[in-house]
């Protein structure tokens, strides 16, 4: 049975030094120009590196550690890594410092080639905090669960599953198709809008479901406010269901559960002169223009987006 994960409530007022910074890698990209940055800083300020556990496999980059140690978290990846030091930086109540080796992403708000910098504006506190929200989960037998980005009821095989999704107790519809994703305004940008769901301003407080694709029927997404309460309710004596948490299969099939509104949940140290997410979103095209005023802008030599 899974873990019950608690959540502290970290103080992103205090800036200093951080004497102990945590790690959490991708597992295959390269990252030794980052992590050379690191070790040098580290060196310098004689801070100690740990790598800490996370939702995600890593590779082993240094002494293994737990957040509850730790003054600051530092991911080198992508979002997907990102995300999971986020999860680890909130049972631990530390705020999470999100490189990016690549594109920028939604969660990552440096590039990794800037690590050193960014640490020593943290030292400086030139930051700004950035608190997220979670969707806390209740299943009907289980520990509570918690996510970041999405919790998704999906088919766990060939076939589909029935889904009864409710909102303050109405009916909001019954599915049969792959499931349904639950998500914060930041998951938007994730599983819900590869699923054709609406893209939600960050620090807007809401739930978005987003119906997966489904035999027949007219179901939309549908933003409700972040004082309701949504229940999904996998239909028995059908094909099985599947949870997934923030990306992550569960151990146990997907039972009935209750998904709530959490706010402030975790922080992520951001800067002031950081890209603005639509800018972020837009260089990742994952919001592109009409092919028209594409063609346009090349003929005459126009920026996109001028």
């Amino acid at each position: 049975m899974a873990r019950r994960e608690e959540i502290r409530h970290s103080d992103s007022s205090l800036s200093a030094v951080p004497g102990r910074i945590g790690l959490v890698v991708h597992p295959t990209r390269a990252i030794d120009e980052p992590l050379g940055q690191l070790r040098e800083w580290a060196d310098v300020h004689d801070a100690e590196l740990l790598q800490v556990p996370a939702s995600c496999q890593q590779q082993p980059v240094a002494e293994a550690g737990d957040a509850d140690d730790c003054d600051l978290l530092v991911s080198i990846g992508g979002d997907g890594t990102a995300l999971a030091a986020i999860r680890a930086g909130a049972v631990a109540a530390r705020p999470v410092l999100a490189t990016a080796c690549g594109s920028l992403g939604i969660l990552t708000s440096v590039a990794a080639s800037d690590v050193a910098g960014a640490i020593e504006r943290f030292s400086r506190g030139d930051w700004v905090p950035w608190s997220l929200p979670a969707l806390e989960a209740t299943p009907d037998s289980g520990p509570r669960l918690f996510a970041v980005n999405d919790i998704v009821i999906v088919r766990a095989g060939a076939g589909q599953i029935r889904l009864l999704a409710e909102v303050d107790g109405n009916v909001f519809a019954r599915i049969a198709g792959d499931g349904c994703v639950v998500s914060t305004a930041v998951g938007s940008g994730a599983y819900a809008l590869a699923a054709r769901g609406p893209l939600l301003a960050p620090d807007l407080e809401a739930l978005l479901i987003t119906p997966l694709p489904a035999h027949g029927g007219s179901c939309p997404p549908l933003v409700v406010s972040a004082a309701s309460a949504v229940r999904l309710h996998p239909m028995p004596g059908h094909n099985e269901a599947r949870l997934e948490v923030d990306g992550q299969a569960t151990a146990e099939l997907a039972g009935p559960l209750t998904i709530k509104f959490r706010a402030a949940v975790a922080t992520v140290v951001n800067f002031p002169d950081q890209e603005p997410l639509l800018s972020v979103l837009r260089q990742r095209q994952l919001i592109t223009d009409s092919p028209r005023l594409l063609a346009e802008d090349a003929r005459i030599g126009r920026r996109p987006g001028n």
